[in-house]
């Protein structure tokens, strides 16, 4: 995920403007403005390499064309949104629709939180990428009361940060738990794995099984429970050294081969998670 820029206030934006337009006026009269009366005010008057150098580079900062490429339009920040040519007004509307959790998901939704002009919008709307499961729904995303319809069926193995935070309700944090947890994991196998994450609240975890779903589940290596060492059973999710010394030891109590029921039998095993273990188990 791209680092932003720090938040400016309008006031510091406004003063880092007037800054930029400033020098380059200063410049202007400096090399164009013939009025003999000022010339002669300014004949010793010389500007040092350095100086100069300075004042070049401020300008080339204010001048330069904006290099566009493909970026989602919900991240714009306020250094963005100026060197696009947005106002600062226009770049606070996003800035303040975004804070609610929203998201747009169309060059007209776009244009109709912000206020952008056409001609601004016909410019920089060409590298506007938004996640391509919001451009494959059939119905509109975006409701006259600028409130997002539930999007479903994201494959959790697949999903993206800004894909999870386009659901209403998961923001930065919770995606990147989920994104954390799947990298943990090596991928999700069970969508019920999501209850399982660390940080996530009940309100979260509900959000995210109503419009996520485990569509390629990761290849899963099973580990024989009869047969492997205590080091390969403490590398299946959910099972510490502990509980797989436990697993070896009660192993050896009994003449079968161990059953899924028999590690119920285990001391502080993590029977919520016995449906999820099992898929990594062979016996």
């Amino acid at each position: 995920m791209k680092t932003q820029l720090p938040y400016f206030s309008n006031k510091q934006r406004r003063a880092l403007v007037v800054f930029v337009v400033i020098i380059v006026l200063l410049q202007v009269v400096i090399l164009v403005v013939k009025d003999k009366s000022f010339a002669k005010e300014t004949t010793g008057y010389k500007i040092d390499t350095k100086t100069q150098l300075q004042i070049d580079s401020l300008k080339q900062l204010a001048l330069k064309k904006y290099d566009l490429q493909s970026f989602n339009p919900n991240f714009i920040t306020d250094y963005n949104g100026f060197k696009l040519g947005m106002t600062t007004a226009e770049i606070d509307k996003l800035l303040k629709f975004r804070s609610t959790g929203k998201y747009v998901n169309s060059a007209a939704e776009f244009q109709q939180v912000t206020g952008v002009s056409k001609e601004t919008l016909d410019k920089i709307s060409p590298y506007f990428k938004f996640p391509e499961w919001t451009q494959n729904k059939k119905s509109n995303t975006y409701t006259e009361n600028n409130e997002p319809v539930a999007f479903k069926n994201i494959d959790v193995n697949k999903a993206t940060i800004e894909d999870l935070v386009a659901i209403k309700g998961i923001g930065d944090y919770f995606a990147n738990a989920v994104i954390n947890e799947r990298e943990k994991l090596g991928g999700f196998v069970s969508i019920h794995q999501i209850d399982f994450i660390k940080g996530l609240r009940p309100e979260a975890i509900k959000i995210l099984k109503q419009n996520t779903v485990v569509k390629n589940s990761t290849a899963i290596k099973k580990v024989n429970v009869n047969t492997a060492t205590k080091e390969e059973l403490a590398q299946i999710p959910y099972i510490n050294n502990y509980i797989a010394r436990q697993i070896v030891v009660q192993r050896s109590k009994q003449e079968n081969p161990l059953k899924i029921e028999d590690l119920e039998k285990i001391n502080n095993f993590p029977l919520d998670k016995l449906k999820i273990i099992r898929l990594y188990l062979a016996f």
